[in-house]
């Protein structure tokens, strides 16, 4: 008998539509049926137990009260501002335009509610509501604060997978941005491809998922933007009366967007609205790496910028109406003659279909794009070759050997008698500044892996380096002034110099011009210094072309000097003697200096070219290490006057190493008589 009735209670609940329009009240008893009520001024309707409304079409009803076993199938009204259902009721659809309260206690289910202004759902006790909103568990978040596991990441992407609000706010967007970034950050040092890609794609399509729920409703145009330490994000809303004819530019720190935001919106005729995402990634790079940019070539790929990416989140229609250009800062040097690509991630791997660069510099590129994804700049250099063990024997050796003859030579000029026309203060500083620059180079490459770390040391030694290098060739050219003002006046270059150039003036200049070229060097471009062999980047124009205009700018004022003087010279032999002595100390000079800067410029020149060559670099190696070898060769071996002196002092210091010898021995003799016998 009960089943009965209850399967006709129900067949009376699912064709029941309210037709009132002003309804005070109706009151129904029990097993009453009720096929349809149009009253005009019924403000209640109390149904109480097994009672079926079929058919309720009211404009205006205030309360209904709907007791125990009830089922009220549809309610259409207008206007009812309270529902009240006790007990057991069931309410399978609610189609009302403005209830304010629906209260519903004890075991009820509400499956469906369309209502375009309900304002308060009280559901008390174990009543089942399925669209509500799903956050992340709080549990989850803690877990991962203690370990940073696969498990932890997958967990997290799994509770994102399940929110199912459409609207989240602001903080709890951000909670969830930083701990799923934070845990991919750690994995995506230790996970093999396969996990960093598959981990890369989720974490891409979660992150999207959650900024979307940013986006709200606006009749004109709204934005909201936030950054943490592993991701910026600006989202930008327009709606049908929006006044912009084109929206701003997207900025992050590291990126920018240009996109007609305003003609996407009008692309969607039933809602005129439209809304973008721009996210900035700075920890990205570590699951979705540069080098599944997979190329022909074997190439060293670099990630040139933070990987960003763009949406159009809760738009309907979402082609493009123009190409999207994006700005790029580089973030890591631009190496000259790398290959810059502007690529998109598709599912597994980096790719430039639709992706183009339209200009770069040094500091920026900006890329044009036909659709919107996940972008980054990649740039392809050629893989440097590995380092050769017998070049770093060759080099440490052959440095060595330039140490001790530089050391010498300076010895030689500065204990060593000379003839009074001899002026040794420009070759003294060239042996100096030679001699302490080989000595940091060397002792920097013996030490190079300590070094390297601390990129503010490596590159204070680089400039130190550029200003030694630098200051040899500005002596070079003091002493070419030097033999200049000689052959020109024919006299002793000690009394002209005396008179032209004093010493103190001549070391001012040799290096206050290196060290000005350095300071401003430094000052324009700071990060030219501190390559990975802390030396100038070489790769660098402008610190290239610091260290190089100078040394040919001095090479070919030298070149000049020297034509002028052996013009000079050649004159000044005409007319008189070619034995007198001071004639033929000229020459001597002469010849030695231009030997000298054939030795000291010839390498530089060579350092062009070592690149294309196995033999030049070899040849460069040894050629600008035996710098001093060469000096000490060709002013102090080659010198007679200096050769006497190495002869006579080596002929002393023999004498008295034998004498010496002589006195230990004798003393060891008298201590041995001097013993008393047994």
């Amino acid at each position: 008998m009960i089943p009965t009735i209850l399967k006709r209670f129900l067949m009376g609940i699912l064709t029941t539509i309210s037709a009132l329009l002003y309804v005070s009240t109706i009151n129904v008893p029990y097993t009453t049926t009720t096929p349809e009520t149009a009253s005009a001024d019924v403000s209640t309707i109390n149904v109480p137990y097994t009672t079926a409304i079929t058919e309720l079409t009211i404009s205006d009803v205030s309360t209904i009260n709907v007791p125990s076993t009830t089922t009220t199938p549809e309610t259409a009204s207008a206007d009812v501002s309270t529902i009240n259902v006790p007990s057991t009721t069931a309410i399978p659809e609610l189609t009302i335009s403005d209830v304010s309260t629906i209260n519903v206690p004890s075991t009820k289910v509400t499956s469906k509610t369309t209502s375009a202004d309900v304002s308060t759902i009280n559901v008390p006790y174990t009543t089942v509501t399925p669209e509500t909103t799903s956050v992340i568990n709080t549990t989850v978040l803690e877990q991962c604060k203690t370990q940073t596991s696969d498990k932890c990441l997958q967990n997290l992407l799994d509770q994102i997978d399940n929110i199912t609000a459409e609207v989240l706010s602001l903080n709890e967007v951000t909670n969830i941005l930083a701990w799923t970034l934070n845990t991919s950050e750690i994995l995506g040092s230790s996970s093999n491809p396969s996990d960093l890609v598959s981990y890369g794609n989720r974490v891409l399509k979660a992150n999207e998922k959650v900024i979307s729920m940013l986006v709200n409703t606006t009749d004109t145009s709204d934005t909201v933007n936030f950054t943490l330490n592993t991701v910026e994000v600006e989202v930008f809303m327009v709606g049908p009366n929006v006044t912009l004819d084109k929206i701003p530019q997207l900025d992050t720190t590291n990126a920018s967007v240009d996109i007609d935001l305003i003609a996407i919106a009008r692309n969607n005729p039933k809602t005129k609205t439209a809304a973008v995402a721009f996210m900035s990634y700075t920890t990205m790079e570590n699951l979705l790496s540069p080098d599944f940019f997979n190329t022909s070539g074997d190439t060293v790929k670099t990630m040139m910028s933070t990987v960003i990416s763009a949406t159009l989140p809760k738009t309907d229609n979402k082609e493009l109406t123009k190409p999207v250009n994006f700005t790029l800062k580089h973030i890591r040097e631009f190496i000259s003659g790398g290959n810059l690509s502007c690529v998109y991630w598709n599912i597994s791997e980096w790719i430039v279909d639709g992706c183009s660069v339209v200009k770069t510099n040094s500091s920026h590129t900006v890329c044009s794009c036909v659709h919107l994804s996940t972008f980054a700049l990649i740039m392809q250099t050629s893989r440097p070759p590995e380092d050769d063990p017998l070049m770093e024997i060759l080099n440490l050796v052959v440095v060595i050997v330039g140490l001790v003859f530089l050391s010498l030579a300076l010895l030689t000029f500065a204990f060593c008698r000379w003839s009074p026309g001899v002026n040794n203060v420009a070759r003294i500083n060239i042996c100096l500044s030679l001699l302490l620059a080989h000595l940091l180079f060397l002792l920097t490459q013996q030490f190079l892996k300590y070094i390297q770390p601390n990129q503010v040391l490596c590159a204070v030694i680089s400039g130190v380096l550029q200003f030694f290098f630098l200051s040899s060739f500005v002596w070079m050219f003091i002493e070419g002034v030097l033999l200049f003002i000689c052959v020109k006046n024919l006299s002793q270059i000690s009394s002209k110099q005396r008179e032209v150039l004093s010493s103190g003036f001549m070391i001012v200049i040799g290096y206050v011009i290196a060290l000005v070229v350095v300071g401003v060097s430094a000052w324009l471009r700071p990060d030219s210094y501190g390559s990975e062999k802390c030396w100038i980047k070489i790769d660098d124009k402008g610190a290239s072309l610091s260290f190089l205009v100078p040394v040919y700018t001095i090479l070919a004022l030298n070149m000049i000097l020297f034509i002028s003087i052996i013009v000079s010279l050649n004159s000044t032999l005409t007319k008189l003697n070619a034995g007198v002595s001071q004639m033929k100390q000229t020459k001597i000079m002469v010849f030695k200096t231009l030997a000298q800067f054939v030795v000291l410029g010839c390498p530089w020149i060579l350092g062009v070219f070592t690149n294309s060559s196995k033999v030049l670099e070899i040849l460069f190696l040894i050629l600008n290490s035996q710098q001093g070898t060469f000096i000490f060769l060709i002013h102090c071996v080659l010198n007679n006057q200096i050769r006497q002196q190495y002869v006579k002092k080596f002929k002393h210091y023999s004498a008295v190493l034998k004498l010496n010898t002589f006195k230990r021995s004798l003393k060891i003799t008298e201590a041995t008589l001097s013993k008393p016998r047994k």
